[in-house]
């Protein structure tokens, strides 16, 4: 984990346990210029966080987690979707960095999954909602801390595509969804698109260099031999100690 994190210059992180005694020993073998900065304990016991290069980024002084307040939760709405907002179950991390003369707020999103029954996918199409609309509302404010907003994280999109209530709830307050120059989705059956990296026209879209993907670090160049003994013996080895999702990458022009 640490050698693929390296490669990178910032990583977002989710289901990051209580207990910080592993994190440590990850950033322990990370480069001296590494620093973590991370959230408390939302749904599920999980915090969210950055890891990032400092070296290359600045940390500025914003460092928050997203929430909706009780008095708009009512324009959280979508047509086809029933059932209202009532928060979200991890509240989305968001950080401001500086990285050469890009200033930009970063958000850490891990969105409620629950399970594939109607009621759950709901629910999570309107976090999704919640999110696009935040973050379309900080583009679009003067006094905003950064117009250039940074959607990362495992957004439980099942596919990319407006059979999806999630997809569309993301595109609906204009958040641009970069192809991938992958095939493959990011869980290790290959057949979701749960992470994404967003951004609105503007600086973000402006930095984005056109190319983003799925790292398949789990067939090649690191596990090749797990897999080839067998799916059992990948899984004890490498899914339930690593990650159940390939990192997703994207390429900013500083």
């Amino acid at each position: 984990m640490a050698e693929i994190i390296s490669w990178f210059d910032l990583v977002a992180i989710q289901e990051i346990a209580d207990s910080l005694i592993h994190l440590r020993l990850l950033l322990s073998h990370l480069p001296a210029s590494y620093r973590v900065i991370l959230s408390d304990i939302g749904g599920n016991d999980e915090r969210a966080g950055f890891l990032y290069d400092s070296d290359k980024l600045t940390r500025l002084e914003l460092a928050a987690e997203v929430a909706v307040p009780p008095s708009d939760r009512r324009y959280i709405r979508l047509k086809g979707v029933s059932g209202a907002f009532e928060g979200f179950d991890r509240n989305p991390y968001a950080v401001a960095f500086r990285a050469g003369a890009l200033e930009f707020t970063a958000v850490c999103a891990h969105l409620f999954f629950g399970s594939h029954a109607y009621y759950d996918q709901e629910r999570r199409a309107l976090e999704a909602y919640a999110l696009a609309r935040w973050a379309d509302q900080r583009h679009k404010a003067a006094g905003a801390y950064s117009q250039n907003i940074l959607v990362l994280g495992d957004l439980n999109l099942p596919i990319r595509g407006n059979s999806s209530s999630v997809y569309r709830a993301l595109k609906a307050k204009r958040l641009i969804l970069p192809q991938h120059s992958t095939s493959m989705g990011s869980n290790l059956a290959g057949d979701r698109d749960y992470d994404q990296v967003a951004f609105h026209a503007g600086g973000m879209q402006e930095a984005y260099g056109g190319h983003s993907g799925v790292f398949d670090f789990d067939h090649d160049p690191f596990f090749t031999d797990a897999w080839t003994i067998g799916a059992d013996y990948f899984n004890n080895a490498v899914k339930y100690h690593i990650a159940d999702h390939r990192p997703l990458w994207a390429e900013f022009e500083i």
